[in-house]
């Protein structure tokens, strides 16, 4: 964990910031000697939330594909 006095961090802000989310919490220290931890708030993301892709798919291609699949997981084949 990494220690900054008051007048460090005011003048290195940017840095400080990046040291802390890489680190998870940074100390500044006051003159008088109080301490204050600056940590980065923790965003609030879905595991969902995953990039897109670019996929040359229609709709009718991927819906027989997905039925096709959960036919296999249930053991009885599709009538064509």
């Amino acid at each position: 964990m990494q220690v900054y006095t008051y007048s460090e961090a005011r003048q290195k802000l940017s840095s400080v910031l990046d040291k802390a989310e890489s680190m998870g919490k940074v100390i500044i220290r006051r003159k008088d000697g109080r301490t204050f931890a600056l940590i980065p708030e923790q965003t609030r993301r879905s595991p969902l939330d995953v990039p897109s892709i670019q996929a040359t798919v229609s709709t009718e291609e991927l819906v027989e594909i997905v039925r096709k699949e959960r036919g296999r997981t249930r053991g009885w084949k599709r009538r064509v």
